[in-house]
């Protein structure tokens, strides 16, 4: 049985998603912030070193790094489902959007967030910041501009990993500019597996 070790509030979300579109059973462990730092709490360090979710368990083996994690499940537990075939153009954009997510789209939104923090002496920052979320959340519209999910009509993994983006840039309220991603996480949003994982997950901010 997989265990997904699960902070609340962090991206080890989509990976209960990733795993409820499976239909792969999983047990949850479940972790709290710091209510104060929001930080994860030191327990998690006794399953990975580095102290982070997403962590999934699967017997000995420790998976860590969201695109890794849902990289591995697909290929174990996908029997064909949430990727395209490997020996297809599609394949290729979709490794692409797997890592971007991480690799680049995520940086800016959260160099917003820290340097938030510091009022008036992060506001040199701000206006590189803020072309930085605009360029990226231009890139990913004009994917979703004419079509519903980052590789055509159909869901895949690659939506799950890059859910994030589109959760925190609403949260942030960065999407009045970009009814394409809006749409796409009011469509991700309804799916009756996100739901279930949101449930099972515990309250999760970024869900609307």
């Amino acid at each position: 049985m997989l265990v997904v070790h699960h902070l609340n509030n962090s991206r080890s979300q989509r990976i209960l998603w990733l795993l409820e579109e499976l239909n792969v059973p999983y047990d949850i462990k479940l972790y709290q912030r710091n209510p104060e730092t929001q930080l994860a709490p030191p327990e998690l360090k006794k399953i990975s070193p580095l102290g982070k979710s997403p962590v999934v368990q699967d017997g000995d083996q420790i998976l860590i790094e969201s695109g890794a994690i849902i990289e591995t499940l697909v290929r174990k537990h996908g029997g064909g489902r949430l990727a395209p075939p490997v020996d297809t153009p599609a394949f290729d954009s979709y490794i692409q959007w797997l890592h971007y997510a991480e690799g680049s789209a995520m940086l800016p939104l959260m160099l917003n967030l820290y340097v938030g923090k510091l009022k008036d002496a992060g506001a040199p920052l701000h206006p590189r910041i803020e072309s930085e979320i605009d360029n990226h959340l231009s890139y990913i519209e004009t994917a979703l501009a004419k079509q519903d999910y980052l590789l055509g009509d159909e869901l895949t993994a690659a939506d799950i990993q890059m859910s994030f983006i589109g959760e925190i840039a609403s949260r942030f309220g960065k999407l009045d500019k970009y009814p394409a991603i809006a749409g796409w996480v009011k469509r991700f949003q309804a799916r009756p597996a996100y739901q279930t994982a949101v449930a099972k997950g515990g309250p999760y901010q970024y869900a609307k």
